[in-house]
C-alpha cells in the first residue's frame, strides 16, 4: 500500500518562504490527485492546493493563490508545495494526501503524517 511522508516544515517569520515535500512510496493505484491540506487548532481542515498527477494541472485555494505553487516530479513520485510570502494565518499542520478524483477523499485517500508550519509576525 502507498505511504506518504511529508517534510520541509518549520518556523519562519512573516514574508518568508518554505518548501514542503511529499514522498510517495508503494503503488498509488488509481489515485490521480495529490494535494496539500492544512489544519490549525480550532479550525476546520482546509484544502490548500491539489495537482492532477498525470497532467500537472494545479488548483489552489483562494487564500493562497499567487503565493503558493504546487508541483510534482512524477519520476521521483514526489509532490512539492512552494510557499512564499507566508503570513501568520498560514500557521497550521500541513498534510499531504493522494486520492482518486472520482471518489471522495474519505473513501480513497491516503494521508501523510503531517508537518508543522509556523509563521510568526
Amino acid at each position: 500500500q502507498v505511504q506518504l511522508v511529508e517534510s520541509g516544515g518549520g518556523s519562519v517569520q512573516a514574508g518568508g518562504s518554505l518548501r514542503l515535500s511529499c514522498s510517495a512510496s508503494g503503488n498509488t493505484g488509481s489515485r490521480n490527485v495529490m494535494g496539500w491540506f492544512r489544519q490549525a487548532p480550532g479550525k476546520e481542515r482546509e484544502e490548500v492546493a491539489r495537482i492532477y498527477t498525470l497532467t500537472g494541472r494545479p488548483v489552489y485555494a483562494d487564500s493562497v493563490k499567487g503565493r503558493f505553487t504546487i508541483s510534482r516530479d512524477s519520476a521521483k513520485n514526489m509532490v512539492y508545495l512552494q510557499m512564499n510570502s507566508l503570513k501568520p494565518e498560514d500557521t497550521a499542520m500541513y498534510y499531504c494526501a493522494a486520492w482518486t478524483s472520482s471518489l471522495t477523499i474519505a473513501t480513497s485517500g491516503v494521508w501523510g503524517q503531517g508537518t508543522q508550519v509556523t509563521v510568526s509576525s
